[in-house]
């Protein structure tokens, strides 16, 4: 019975937090949306466009999901928030470029007057945040904002595990 009513809130909670995460997410993307569609209408490169809108939507998007979603106060743990972050910020980065710039080149035949080629390129922006949207959910609750840091854990274990053994042996 208490079992079942601990997963039950557990549950509740994981649902919120993904609900915040959606909202997060929407906040974030749409100022990336604003950037970058602002950005290729006055005719900057793809990736110009794609690092300009990301870091414009990274900022809102890890203050909410730090403060809000995951409700973590104090002091920031550099190496697995802000480092963390920065590797899937980046990796996220390097894709949504990628993709951006695939777009770019299979849209040059739609004249630079029309809204669709805007519209194709910026959706494919979204695409790819879309397909990560899972993935970088995973990594924020089970590493980044996890308030555990299970690589430390295991260097600390691993010391330990070292200075026992070592204490233990006959000369």
């Amino acid at each position: 019975m208490l079992a079942e009513r601990i997963r039950h809130l557990r549950d509740r909670i994981l649902g919120w937090r993904i609900a915040r995460f959606a909202i997060s997410s929407a906040v974030a993307a749409t100022t990336s949306a604003i950037v970058f569609a602002l950005l290729y209408v006055l005719g900057a490169s793809t990736t110009a466009c794609s690092i300009c809108a990301f870091v414009a939507g990274a900022i809102p998007n890890w203050t909410l999901n730090r403060r809000w979603t995951w409700k973590v106060e104090g002091k920031v743990a550099f190496g697995r928030e802000i480092l963390a972050y920065i590797v899937v910020s980046a990796s996220t980065l390097v894709l949504l470029s990628l993709a951006t710039a695939w777009t770019d080149e299979q849209v040059q035949s739609i004249p630079a007057g029309h809204g669709i080629r805007v519209l194709l390129v910026t959706a494919s922006y979204f695409a790819v945040l879309a397909l990560l949207y899972g993935v970088r959910f995973f990594l924020y609750q089970h590493w980044i904002f996890s308030g555990q840091s299970r690589v430390r854990a295991a260097l600390r274990s691993r010391r330990q595990v070292w200075t026992a053994a070592r204490a233990n042996r006959t000369p």
